[in-house]
């Protein structure tokens, strides 16, 4: 990758090619021109060009772009290859709701517990994560590596829990 600095349009497209990509890859699509990512994506060929040689060359003349390597470079690009270890703060509907969604760990985020004071949730599963009592979560963070904390319990409640989260050293929150 280049030194310089990357414009805000390209980086506010570089999203639109990655989903594009993937959908393509869906399809079994193996390559596709610039020209047919233009088609698609409303900007020019020569854009399109341009915006990836800011990261390098991607793409053969007469052959176009190889769409599985350039989907897997441009998640590089923006982080998405990255892991990052989460807890869900509240077991209810909403926190299930969020374990439970089928694209989560594929994009990166990996539920490694829940927390909840109802002693009806606490030791159930959700998913491959646990419910345990909020009595344990300060343990729990300081016994393994948590990125994200994200907060699903009621307005009320979230500000004292996102207080002692930063506390304890969680630098995300959802």
């Amino acid at each position: 990758m280049h030194n310089k600095e990357i414009s805000k349009a390209v980086i506010n497209r570089l999203p639109r090619y990655y989903r594009y990509l993937g959908d393509l890859l869906e399809k079994d699509v193996v390559r596709i021109s610039s020209k047919e990512l233009s088609d698609k994506m409303k900007v020019t060929a020569s854009q399109i060009r341009q915006d990836l040689n800011n990261f390098g060359g991607f793409g053969q003349q007469g052959y176009g772009y190889n769409v599985e390597y350039l989907h897997t470079e441009i998640g590089k690009i923006l982080g998405l290859e990255q892991r990052y270890n989460i807890i869900i703060i509240g077991a209810g509907n909403l926190g299930q709701a969020l374990a439970n969604y089928g694209d989560f760990e594929r994009r990166g985020f990996v539920v490694k517990a829940l927390f909840d004071v109802s002693s009806e949730l606490v030791g159930t599963m959700v998913r491959d994560a646990e419910v345990k009592p909020m009595e344990e979560l300060e343990k729990f963070i300081s016994n393994n590596k948590i990125d994200i904390a994200a907060i699903t319990v009621p307005k009320s409640n979230a500000p004292i829990i996102a207080t002692d989260l930063v506390k304890w050293g969680i630098e995300g929150i959802w």
